[in-house]
């Protein structure tokens, strides 16, 4: 990347949060500035999991497979081509409030199961077998930065790789103590299919670079990946293009330019 940034096309997108089960729907509730649910459940149903996959699947994955399925659907391209990269800000913290509650009352009862679906790349996993993908996959987090960190990397490997690559960012919503310090109130999921070149199915162009700033924290909508996506969503809605920031550090952000 040099100081123009680095330049990746919008293929596909795919969107699931309350009451919003796609991109479409979405769509046209931020074009009329209307400003989605930032408080709610909402469930993934992934058509690629078997019926079997899908009952025993936590909620985490029902949403990022559910996500990831409609942005590829949208963009033309083959699942199991795509390079992806998964971004949570915690990963499955209902999984983790459980597993915590059972080490602190009886760890003898602790599930091998839950254990293994709480580790952070359990999503990228059963997308990766569920859409026979071979190709690379990794797994994010970076607390309320999720987004741009999963969005960044992303966008470097679609280029560094020259391929189109599958971004996609979620989180559910959690309860209980773990939930009291995390305050993540919102089941939420989105998806990107990133290209390094224009195609058939481009939507937009979007130019990243990294700009430092006197204190990422006053960037409005900070706080959760969901709400600091929602300025660059609400643009791309739109289609009319522009500058936003989100934060990605403490003292850094990530420009991201909107381009039709």
């Amino acid at each position: 990347m040099n100081d123009a940034g680095l330049t990746v096309h919008v293929d596909g997108i795919g969107w699931c949060t309350p009451g919003l089960a796609d991109w479409n729907a979405a769509r046209h509730m931020l074009r009329e500035g209307v400003v989605p649910a930032l408080v709610g459940q909402a469930k993934g149903a992934p058509a690629m999991l078997p019926p079997n996959e899908r009952r025993r699947a936590p909620d985490v994955v029902l949403m990022a497979c559910d996500v990831a399925g409609q942005a590829c659907a949208m963009s033309g391209h083959e699942a199991s081509d795509l390079p992806c990269v998964f971004a949570s800000m915690h990963g499955d913290s209902a999984i983790t409030e459980n597993l915590c509650v059972t080490l602190a009352t009886n760890p003898l009862e602790l599930s091998p199961t839950r254990f293994h679906n709480s580790v952070l790349n359990a999503p990228a996993g059963y997308w990766t077998v569920a859409t026979h993908c071979h190709a690379a996959s990794n797994a994010v987090s970076a607390a309320g930065a999720s987004f741009a960190a999963g969005l960044f990397e992303a966008a470097v490997e679609a280029n560094a790789d020259a391929v189109p690559t599958l971004f996609a960012a979620y989180d559910i919503a959690v309860h209980g103590m773990l939930g009291e310090l995390m305050r993540l109130d919102t089941s939420w999921g989105i998806a990107m299919v990133l290209s390094p070149q224009r195609g058939p199915h481009t939507l937009a162009t979007l130019r990243l670079r990294h700009v430092e700033v006197a204190d990422a924290s006053a960037l409005p909508t900070t706080g959760t990946p969901f709400a600091s996506a929602l300025p660059m969503f609400a643009t791309l809605a739109r289609g009319d293009g522009g500058e936003v920031r989100i934060a990605s550090g403490r003292a850094t952000a990530l420009s991201i330019e909107v381009l039709a």
